[in-house]
């Protein structure tokens, strides 16, 4: 199994479109929150380090990453967004479980994407060890949420 060696978080903010004019929803589980408010971060700081305005970054918390569907979509038709972040982190046990949440979670935000008129970002981590989720979201491997929020940025552009 072929596993990160190094921080893939890293961009060149020349090749990021100005996210001045954009707003952006991050929807955020509260399950595992350590994890999930490390991505959390990691996402808001990289909008606002490619310029979106701290008032245009607006955050709803759900329970779970289940939940994350159903959040995403009632922000989608409350809020006036051009894109929407999914925040979770869902740990291996020793049940079945992990894998009926992360496949209905990742089916979900896809379906999203197929219904919706703004992208929804997975950004979802989907660990083995509390210590992968640690090392991703702000650990050496860096941070998906800041991965997450350049994607949220190049595909709020793309749709406009």
């Amino acid at each position: 199994m072929a596993t990160a060696t190094k921080n893939l978080s890293a961009y060149d903010k020349t090749t990021i479109p100005n996210a001045e004019k954009l707003r952006f929803g991050i929807v955020v589980s509260e399950w595992n929150s350590k994890i999930t408010e490390g991505l959390y971060q990691g996402a808001k700081a990289a909008l606002l380090d490619c310029g979106a305005i701290p008032e245009n970054v607006l955050r709803w918390d759900v329970p779970g990453s289940f939940e994350l569907t159903y959040g995403c979509k009632k922000m989608a038709q409350t809020l006036d967004v051009d894109a929407i972040i999914a925040i979770g982190s869902v740990i291996q046990g020793e049940t079945k479980h992990f894998d009926f949440v992360c496949s209905a979670t990742a089916q979900g935000i896809k379906d999203l994407n197929v219904i919706l008129k703004v992208p929804v970002i997975f950004c979802v981590l989907t660990d083995n060890t509390l210590q992968q989720a640690i090392d991703r979201s702000g650990g050496k491997h860096g941070n998906k949420g800041a991965e997450a929020a350049i994607a949220a940025i190049k595909m709020a552009v793309l749709g406009n």
